[in-house]
């Protein structure tokens, strides 16, 4: 009978998000992550199979957790244009927080990843779709209450606010003042006023 695992996968992941998340993937070497991840490097093999699938299935957990959590309210139906300014002051709020300096894994990724291996752009582009369709969702609901007008082209906008999301993201991972954050916000959610 096989020995019980000392470890759970789920803290094991969480664990990894923190280190991909604060080093990025090319600077984290395998011996970094043996030493955060509390295993040793042949449980750590045994479970993931490589340093590629780890990141990979950090990304997932991520996804599951991280941004589901973040996203849930421009994605709940009740969403609408206040949904979307508040999504942008708590992006800007998280630069007075520890994650100043750390920015968002997916956002991370993208920058880093998404272009050099199939793996990480799988799930970059799935976090790009699921950001612009809680984005549409917010706006449609935003239209149908009269926040915004009829002739406002919702994909566009959609598409504005999640490559303000993906650059804000980047302003916090290095470091922007929260006034930087915040007036970064504003800019990205003033298209919602002027229509």
């Amino acid at each position: 009978m096989p020995s019980p695992k000392g470890y759970k996968r789920e803290e094991v992941l969480d664990r990894a998000i923190e280190l991909f998340r604060r080093q990025g993937y090319s600077a984290t070497s395998t011996a970094e992550l043996v030493d955060e991840l509390g295993i040793n490097r042949k449980s750590m093999y045994a479970e993931f199979g490589s340093k590629q699938d780890l990141f990979e299935a950090a990304l997932e957990r991520y996804s599951e957790v991280n941004l589901s959590r973040v996203l849930a309210p421009i994605e709940a139906a009740d969403a609408n244009a206040q949904t979307i300014r508040d999504a942008f002051l708590g992006y800007a709020a998280a630069s007075e927080t520890r994650f100043s300096g750390l920015g968002c894994l997916m956002a991370n990724t993208a920058v880093e990843r998404a272009a050099l291996d199939p793996g990480s752009a799988r799930f970059v582009e799935a976090y790009l779709e699921r950001l612009t369709r809680g984005f549409r969702n917010a706006l449609e609901n935003a239209r149908r209450d009269g926040e915004i007008g009829i002739e406002a082209d919702l994909d566009d906008f959609a598409a504005h606010f999640t490559n303000s999301v993906v650059g804000i993201s980047a302003l916090l991972r290095a470091k922007a003042t929260p006034e930087q954050m915040y007036a970064a916000g504003r800019g990205a959610t003033i298209v919602l006023t002027s229509h």
